[in-house]
């Protein structure tokens, strides 16, 4: 039998590695923009075209490469950061693993321009397909400009699952924004189409976060520091009022590196236990600082999951600190006793003496036939409220009584709204503001409040869509609003979606935006909290719902503007929500498939009290 086993041509290799390296536009940014930190430049520009499919070029003022390290670097595993296995354990560099433009290279047309600082000319090497199609001398400025064009044009088919440009941009902004974070000491810009993203200058922490993220961040953050012989922790968290449904702004980092790791965010997360809902999310900017040997960063080809080696004492440390800064900065819960009603009475005024009471007749009767009209009446007032049957003796003359006594006169005139038959057969009430009782023939049915307001307008969202017949209200003063480039990305791609539903939002220049119109069913909600709380709840259904744009937005603005547990009903308002949710297409689930409604017959009650 023939051998079979053959070695793979470079060029294939390097297309298995570049799956592995470069899984779509931000994979390549990320990469690029390692290799210009690790060169020790002070300023980076990132230029965009067509959210990266047609270019990435990444141009830094970092020490730059000779002739032979520029063509090297093209070249499998060939690297300028370890010599030995030995240094493996001594990484602080991040491109160490001689991949990235290898792989790029593979699967792009690549254009590389370096110049050593202390040299007058540079080399420009292009490359397409792992093949070298020109090298040559050039004048170019010190340092290095990369650029990578037409990605995946040789590999169709990876190029087709793609998203959308939109999609794809969100993805390099947070991949830069991960690596802007990491490294508030250098300067970046980035241009996406010529339009201007990100300018930031060097700066200190926490005015890198404020300038990527907004003015509105400068408020949230609170500081956290600790210093230990394992680690020292360092960063900002955001105030417990302040969490989300997504996971959006959940930074770690480890020696300056963007890493992922479950278990130290859930250190982070009990640490605000009692402070946020069970449901939400805090944001967090942590920074961890320790030995390189204590830690594995071998382990995933992009290097954002590592090993620790004391993992369950960095946990400890991590949540301490997280939960001692919320202290230092008397951020606790606040006590909110539910008050009766009865007591929430405001005070008199303090010139106002309190009349005492009216003497009691121990032996008025009120059924004894010689007692006068007035007397009766006088009986109507002193014992208004009370349970016993009072005689109608006199009634007549009970208007002339209450001609001195504006408190009986109030009582008098109150007039009772009769119901209709058919809502008095209905009985209905609310079980702790959560869920809505009535009585069916089987036995009773109990109604989830928050769960069938959502499904009610989801699906009054997906006709809006389908059919573009939502009605709006129009702001009277429009608001502007200030977004973060992600956020901005976001609202441009589901613009059309948005005008179906409602909103009418226009651009007001870079990521700020001015809503002249909402929904009409939303109009009570402040438009800043409605377009927060959709893009949020937007990014979160992407882990839930794995279906069409549509379904995510009527499912995110269902959300957004339903009404939520602990919300007092009134009786029409429950008879309303039982009849809208029967009418329903779908009224037992919610769009994921949770239960809505639970039906308890005679029979269940009945055995539940048998001994």
């Amino acid at each position: 039998m023939a051998d079979i086993i053959k070695l793979l041509p470079d060029a294939v290799a390097n297309q298995i590695a570049a799956g592995e390296v470069v899984q779509r536009p931000a994979s390549a940014v990320k990469e690029l923009l390692e290799n210009a930190i690790d060169s020790g430049a002070t300023e980076i520009q990132l230029f965009i075209k067509d959210a990266g499919k047609t270019l990435i070029q990444v141009i830094d003022n970092g020490c730059g490469m000779s002739d032979t390290d520029a063509r090297m670097s093209f070249e499998r595993h060939a690297t300028s950061k370890i010599r030995n296995a030995e240094e493996l354990w001594q990484i602080r560099t991040k491109g160490f693993r001689g991949e990235a433009l290898a792989s790029i290279a593979a699967i792009a047309q690549v254009e590389l321009k370096s110049r050593l600082l202390d040299q007058e000319l540079g080399t420009r090497i292009v490359i397409a397909g792992s093949k070298i199609e020109l090298q040559e001398p050039c004048s170019t400025a010190g340092g290095t400009s990369v650029a990578v064009k037409n990605l995946f044009f040789n590999t169709p088919a990876r190029r087709n699952f793609l998203k959308s440009d939109p999609v794809e941009m969100r993805h390099i902004i947070e991949e830069f924004e991960r690596v802007a974070l990491a490294h508030s000491s250098v300067s970046f810009s980035m241009l996406h189409n010529g339009s201007e993203l990100f300018n930031i200058k060097a700066s200190q922490l926490r005015q890198r976060i404020v300038n990527m993220f907004g003015h509105r961040h400068n408020e949230r953050l609170v500081p956290v520091g600790e210093e230990t012989a394992i680690v020292s922790v360092s960063g900002f968290v955001c105030k417990p009022e302040f969490s989300k449904k997504t996971r959006g702004e959940q930074y770690f980092f480890v020696n300056d590196r963007y890493i992922k790791n479950g278990y130290l965010h859930h250190a982070v997360v009990s640490a605000f236990e009692d402070l946020i809902a069970r449901d939400a999310h805090p944001s967090y900017f942590i920074y961890l600082k320790l030995d390189p040997a204590s830690i594995d960063i071998n382990i995933h080809p992009t290097k954002t999951e590592i090993k620790f080696a004391e993992e369950r004492s960095i946990y400890a440390i991590i949540r301490s600190a997280v939960r001692n800064s919320l202290g230092k900065y008397n951020i606790s819960p606040s006590l909110d006793f539910e008050q009766e009603a009865i007591f929430n009475i405001a005070p008199l005024p303090a010139n106002v003496s309190v009349a005492p009471p009216d003497r009691k007749d121990y032996d008025f009767n009120p059924f004894d036939k010689g007692g006068s009209p007035s007397t009766f009446a006088g009986a109507v007032r002193t014992n208004a409220g009370s349970n016993s049957r009072l005689s109608t003796k006199g009634w007549e003359n009970l208007y002339d009584a209450t001609q001195t006594d504006p408190v009986a006169t109030q009582q008098a005139l109150q007039v009772k709204v009769t119901t209709p038959i058919e809502e008095l057969e209905r009985i209905v009430f609310q079980l702790q503001r959560k869920y809505i009782l009535t009585q069916i023939r089987s036995g009773m049915v109990v109604i989830d409040q928050q769960r069938a307001h959502e499904r009610i307008l989801f699906e009054k969202f997906m006709k809006s869509l389908e059919r573009q017949q939502a009605s709006s209200q129009q702001q009277l003063f429009p608001e502007t609003l200030e977004l973060s480039p992600a956020d901005h990305a976001l609202i441009t791609d589901l613009g059309e979606d948005l005008k179906k539903l409602g909103f009418t939002i226009d651009s007001f220049g870079g990521d700020t935006i001015v809503v002249n119109g909402i929904p009409a069913i939303a109009s009570d909600v402040p438009v800043q909290m409605l377009i927060d709380s959709l893009l949020e709840q937007y990014k979160h259904s992407a882990n839930e719902l794995q279906s069409n744009t549509h379904s995510r937005l009527a499912l995110s603005m269902s959300r957004s503007v339903g009404i939520k547990e602990g919300k007092e009903l009134a009786q029409r308002e429950m008879i309303d929500i039982i009849d809208s949710l029967f009418a329903c297409e779908q009224p037992r689930l919610t769009p994921l498939g949770k239960p809505i409604v639970v039906t308890l017959t005679i029979e269940e009650l009945d055995k539940k009290f048998k001994t």
